[in-house]
């Protein structure tokens, strides 16, 4: 469903030479696999003989054996859909290749024979095998015993339930190579790389070997399924660790623990969509000539998608990582990024100052946040940073108190200017009756405050720095040519899921930031309040209690799930049936499904709709691989019909 298709990466218990025990190890765990819902089996490297069998591969015997339990696990599967990837030693035109063979259905659709050998120290391949980098030049068919005429290739394409799969195929020591066959067969088109493997133990050799698979597979833009040996294959100079990894586009999937003396399996859902529409965007996997590897390209049949989501984890929240020291990185990168677009543009502007509007919000308390430590690099006063606070109909003590505490421990310099008496003058002079709480009431407040900022930087010489952050811009929620307004926006590509924890991560480190320790653990404690501020415009009255009575997430729903959506749908394509599938998963008991569907039909109607004011939106710099800058990242008719993504 949706393009999901689980993978299965198995390392079977083994006796070296014996494959009559291999044969029937492998076809156990292949069944278990099967009835865990895999629609492709990896194995590893030379699994129905054991990879170190030696100069045993030069057995009569054992060559016409490995050969039988080939031809056992085919019937064993003859009823199945399910690919079965196994290695085996194999003779194909009076040569021996060390060979993965691909089986479905009963029958032998495809063999991959390794290109690149090792031949040094504990591994001495070319003293058995034979590259087989000459027998994937062109297109070729051997006859196998038992099987007919099977296809010599490393790429191959399968007909799926839901996005069409094509896997290319390694063996072991190809990976480790400066150039790997996945490379260009992931050029050529292939989005699942298979990867039968025996990979010795050595000290840090599972750190490398791991960075080695989800750096390729973020280089290929590919789901990387890699099978290793186990601890069964000989220890006469060397032990195999059983390494098993799924990883998709540089994230691991799934991963075994090592040295495990029984049979294991992992699996991964992987989202062969997601990696399709992904490379559609791709200026790289679109130049590159693929007719050669389609050319000699074999073919499965019908392989069966994934219904229900069971290994593979949908993050609630992806703008944000879910390990702390990660997120730590990431939010003072950002801060970093941030600091360095404004710093850049204060200097070419010649600004003498930097005007922002304070409303005790989040947006505008990181926005403030980077205006300090820009102005530290810059080697400028802080007195040079002008801060407005522009109370109006619906500003509560709370978020004005937090705005004035936070500029005076900042050391800005600070101005009030009340809105109240324009805005009803503006009320006048076109007609509203200031009773009517609807939309003019609340953006003749919006623009009001901009016109101040506007009029004062231009005084001043300064520019304003804008505050909205990209939820606000994907959803539209600004007031055009009000806050969405600016001459520089730092938070133009931070969600909103994201800038609470950048806000956090200051909150944690303002020590790092502010010399005087009081008047750091001060910022850090207003800061905390801001945090547990209620994300509001108040642009409406506050309660009789004198809170805020406007809540943006009790009209738009969370913005989390807003940020769901917005990940999905601008950086994958994914759509809105399965939007709303994956939403499922990723809340599942935390939002009904209702208030999911509700919010991804307000999603997807505000998105179209508000193009127009991301078509002119202020200039801001780029923090992450979503960005709606119409310059750069995301280019949409403003007229665009949404009518097909609500059907």
């Amino acid at each position: 469903m949706f393009g999901f298709y689980r993978f299965a990466s198995v390392c079977p218990s083994l006796k070296v030479a014996d494959t009559t025990f291999n044969t029937a190890e492998i076809i156990r765990c292949a069944t278990l696999a099967q009835e865990g819902g895999a629609a492709v089996t990896v194995f590893p490297e030379l699994c129905i003989t054991g990879y170190s069998c030696s100069d045993l591969f030069h057995q009569e015997l054992l060559l016409k054996n490995s050969l039988k339990g080939l031809r056992a696990i085919a019937d064993a599967f003859k009823e199945s859909s399910m690919v079965v990837a196994v290695g085996l030693p194999l003779r194909i035109q009076s040569r021996l290749y060390n060979c993965a063979a691909f089986l479905q259905a009963g029958k032998l659709i495809a063999v991959t024979p390794k290109i690149h050998l090792p031949n040094q120290r504990e591994f001495y391949e070319k003293r058995h095998f034979n590259s087989g980098r000459d027998l994937l030049k062109a297109p070729l068919f051997v006859d196998v015993e038992g099987f007919g005429s099977v296809a010599v290739t490393n790429f191959i394409t399968v007909k799926g339930e839901g996005a069409e799969l094509r896997f290319g195929v390694e063996l072991c020591e190809d990976l480790w190579t400066p150039m790997p066959p996945s490379g260009e067969l992931a050029l050529a088109g292939a989005n699942v790389i298979l990867n039968l493997s025996a990979s010795d133990a050595l000290v840090g050799k599972d750190d490398y070997r791991r960075n080695l698979v989800m750096n390729q597979s973020a280089r290929c833009m590919a789901a990387y399924v890699y099978a290793s040996a186990g601890v069964q294959e000989s220890t006469t100079d060397m032990v195999f660790s059983g390494h098993l990894m799924i990883a998709e586009n540089g994230s691991m999937l799934a991963e075994s623990k090592s040295y495990s003396r029984d049979s294991e399996i992992i699996y991964a859902d992987v989202d062969v969509e997601r990696l399709n529409m992904q490379r559609l965007s791709e200026g790289s996997f679109q130049d590159y000539d693929s007719t050669s590897a389609f050319a000699r390209a074999a073919s499965f049949e019908n392989i069966k998608g994934v219904t229900e989501l069971k290994d593979r984890f949908v993050c609630a929240t992806p703008f944000v990582p879910g390990n702390i020291e990660t997120r730590d990185i990431n939010c003072k990168e950002i801060f970093n990024i941030q600091c360095a677009g404004l710093a850049k543009r204060m200097e070419t502007s010649f600004s003498k100052r930097a005007v922002v509007g304070l409303s005790g919000g989040l947006d505008s308390t990181l926005a403030l946040l980077v205006i300090a430590e820009t102005f530290k690099l810059l080697k400028r006063p802080a007195t040079e940073i002008l801060v407005l606070t522009m109370p109006g109909f619906g500003t509560t003590n709370r978020t004005k108190n937090n705005a004035v505490e936070m500029a005076n421990l900042l050391g800005v310099e600070l101005r009030t200017v009340s809105i109240k008496d324009a805005c009803m003058q503006h009320f006048a002079d076109i007609g509203h009756d200031p009773s009517i709480l609807n939309v003019t009431y609340e953006n003749v407040q919006a623009r009001e405050r901009t016109q101040i900022l506007m009029d004062i930087a231009n005084k001043e010489g300064g520019i304003v720095v804008g505050t909205g952050d990209l939820s606000e811009i994907a959803l539209g929620w600004s007031t055009y040519n009000a806050d969405h307004m600016s001459m520089y926006a730092v938070n133009c590509d931070i969600p909103k899921t994201l800038v609470r924890h950048v806000v956090a991560w200051y909150a944690d480190r303002a020590r790092n930031f502010i010399a005087d320790e009081k008047t750091a653990d001060a910022l850090s404690a207003v800061l905390r309040d801001i945090l547990d501020t209620p994300v509001s415009p108040e642009l409406l009255p506050a309660d009789a209690n004198g809170q805020i009575a406007q809540k943006t997430e009790s009209i738009l729903g969370a913005y989390e799930i807003h940020d769901f959506f917005l990940y999905h749908f601008a950086k994958y394509g994914a759509e809105p049936k399965k939007l709303l599938w994956l939403a499922k998963y990723a809340f599942a008991g935390k939002y009904p499904d209702e208030e999911l569907e509700r919010c991804l039909t307000l999603f997807i109607r505000r998105f179209f709709t508000q193009q127009f004011k991301r078509s002119c939106i202020p200039d801001g710099p780029k923090v992450g691989t979503i960005s709606l800058s119409p310059r750069a990242d995301w280019r949409m008719p403003s007229d665009s019909s949404f009518a097909d993504w609500l059907k």
